[in-house]
């Protein structure tokens, strides 16, 4: 053939076409099997009987396109990036940053993506992804009682059948013991019954870790800040009388909450109250206890 060689389509073609020139097929039919229209495959039959299978290459097949840059240009500007844009690995310039000091410093205006293929060919850039950083999960406490997690969690607890409530949840973080009590909001007070609760039954925590909410932190004030004074809310004085220490997660992601909220039967993930609210709501596991007011 002495142009180049065909392409795995047009070697499925030339097998079609063999087929309407052994009289078993009809150009009709030959145009359903290679999808093509009625008009393109007459063409595509003529082309085949004088030509032979050569005659289905695309006449443009291992030519050099047209728009090419020309190869004195290509090489003026692998030299500039060798000599100016390029380094160790986290210190050479990527292709959008080269084409703009191509054209900016040097005159040579190439687009960005010409940039990147010619960089690739040559070695000069790989696609290299971004380390993130390695989170690890944070080591449960050895002791009953070291580290308990306070969270409320609004719901339709009662499925529609009564009002829209708070769920105030404790969890241990050693052993996973779970106390948890129904209330209307998390306020300072609803914190505080679940809180006397736990403690009546298993001791005073050494730290609770919470949201970063007004109900258990706050923000300094700026006299505070001046004076050096630690600022509290209502629920972390009580809570330094009885010598608990406050640990305030930013995000509900920054908590390592092991516990997966059970949702009532028959509530749907984009139900009304769904759409309302949504905020971070906290989960319960199984077999806990609920004390409800």
């Amino acid at each position: 053939m002495g142009r180049t060689a065909m392409s795995e389509r047009e070697m499925q073609r030339a097998a079609v076409l063999a087929q309407v020139a052994a009289g078993e097929w009809r150009v009709v039919e030959a145009a359903e099997r290679m999808e093509l229209s009625y008009r393109q495959s007459k063409r595509l039959w003529r082309r085949y009987r004088e030509q032979g299978a050569a005659g289905l290459v695309h006449g443009s097949a291992g030519r050099v396109s047209n728009r090419a840059m020309p190869k004195k240009r290509r090489a003026k500007v692998l030299r500039l990036i060798r000599e100016k844009y390029t380094g160790e690995v986290g210190q050479r310039f990527g292709p959008t940053l080269a084409a703009e000091h191509l054209g900016s410093e040097d005159g040579m205006a190439i687009s960005v993506s010409t940039v990147r293929r010619w960089m690739l060919g040559e070695g000069l850039w790989s696609r290299g992804r971004k380390v993130r950083a390695h989170r690890s999960r944070r080591a449960r406490q050895e002791r009953f009682g070291e580290l308990v997690q306070m969270d409320g969690s609004f719901h339709e607890w009662l499925e529609g059948r009564g009002p829209r409530g708070c769920l105030m949840n404790l969890v241990d973080d050693a052993t996973g013991t779970t106390l948890c009590r129904m209330g209307e909001q998390e306020t300072i007070w609803a914190a505080v019954g679940v809180l006397t609760a736990w403690m009546e039954k298993y001791g005073v925590p050494r730290a609770l870790y919470t949201d970063w909410k007004n109900v258990y932190v706050r923000e300094p004030t700026p006299k505070e800040v001046l004076h050096g004074t630690p600022a509290l809310t209502q629920f972390g004085r009580m809570c330094e009388r009885l010598g608990i220490k406050i640990i305030a997660a930013r995000s509900c992601a920054g908590r390592s909450c092991r516990r997966g909220r059970q949702k009532p039967k028959g509530s749907s993930r984009n139900g009304p109250s769904a759409s309302r609210h949504r905020r971070p709501r906290s989960r319960i596991t199984r077999g806990e206890e609920a004390i409800r007011t």
